[in-house]
């Protein structure tokens, strides 16, 4: 699709509509699953099943919420729409087991990212509206603004339009979580899935965890102690976090010491040097391929989920430096 405007819609100018009427089956009752439900329904979406696979631990804790659960194949018939929310990396299964031979003629297809469609892990027939309706944060924070009468910044695209009003579900699903509430903008499901790897690699995740973990350990090789290394290296990252979120980045550096803003103009332009932007240009053509999704989605069917590396971050002296800070100031047993 071609990217129409750069001006976003609000919740006065959409009919809700489509989405309330629409059977709708959720798949997956994680922090994206379970933030849409409740949303959903509060925002009077009358016909919504939770679809989980045998055994799923989410099954009580979306029985306990009032939902009605069903197996996925049984969801693929009955509903309208399906709201794929599972983990990206386990959607080609999904898809190809337990929704293609199953599904309702002309049901659509709603996702909240672009990853899935965009490396072909899912390919629609068809009859299908395949629809991108994602709200810019973690899944949980989609309940948690809600709650506030707010919402997450909202982007929508459109991959496939069988019906004709495959847009006019977008945008009512969107506005429905809560995003109408403060903007929803169209995208592209190419977009949406390069900008959201990249940016959680390089800066939100990978580059984040890997200036925090490196200037740790350089502190505490300089002597300081462990405690007071990680307060200035991770602890205080939120209260800068914050200031970007509220003021930018220009406001962030108003907001905070001239020696500490002095010392950060004088070692940014280091950090930001070739070295880095190898890593970057490498980071882009990984994720632009089917290099980066490819081997994840080959990683997750083999089993093989990160398990090692997170017992690995667990015994790293860092973690036992935040769970004791931690315990201290919050009372936090973790």
């Amino acid at each position: 699709m071609t990217v129409e405007t750069s001006e976003p819609l609000y919740t006065a100018d959409i009919d809700l509509e489509p989405v309330r009427q629409c059977r709708l089956a959720i798949v997956g009752y994680g922090n994206h699953g379970r933030s849409h439900a409740l949303c959903l329904r509060e925002s009077g979406v009358r016909e919504i099943r939770i679809a989980l696979r045998d055994g799923s631990p989410s099954r009580a804790k979306a029985e306990a919420d009032g939902f009605e659960v069903i197996a996925l194949p049984e969801a693929a018939a009955w509903a309208d729409a399906i709201s794929l929310l599972a983990a990206d990396e386990a959607h080609r299964q999904i898809w190809s087991d337990s929704i293609l031979p199953f599904r309702k003629p002309g049901q659509a297809l709603i996702l909240c990212h672009g990853f899935s469609i965009h490396y072909g892990l899912i390919e629609p027939p068809a009859d299908a509206d395949i629809i991108l309706a994602a709200a810019k944060g973690p899944g949980g924070a989609v309940r948690q603004e809600y709650e506030k009468g707010k919402g997450l910044i909202g982007f929508w695209a459109v991959h496939q339009d069988a019906s004709g009003r495959a847009r006019e579900l977008a945008l009512a699903y969107l506005a429905a979580i809560g995003s109408g509430e403060v903007g929803i903008f169209p995208t592209t499901f190419r977009e949406e899935t390069v900008s959201d790897l990249f940016g959680e690699q390089v800066v939100l995740v990978g580059g984040l965890v890997a200036l925090a973990k490196a200037s740790y350990e350089r502190l505490v090789a300089a002597g300081v102690s462990e405690r007071m290394a990680y307060i200035d290296c991770v602890h205080e990252i939120k209260y800068l976090a914050d200031l970007i979120q509220a003021r930018g980045i220009a406001g962030m550096y108003e907001a905070i010491s001239d020696t500490a803003e002095f010392g950060a103009r004088q070692i940014e332009g280091k950090i930001a040097g070739p070295a880095l932007k190898a890593v970057f240009d490498q980071a882009m053509a990984d994720i632009e391929s089917d290099r980066f999704a490819r081997k994840w989605v080959e990683t997750y069917e083999a089993g093989d989920a990160m398990k090692a590396e997170r017992a690995a971050d667990r015994a790293l002296p860092i973690e036992a430096a935040g769970a004791d800070l931690r315990r201290r100031i919050y009372g936090a047993t973790k």
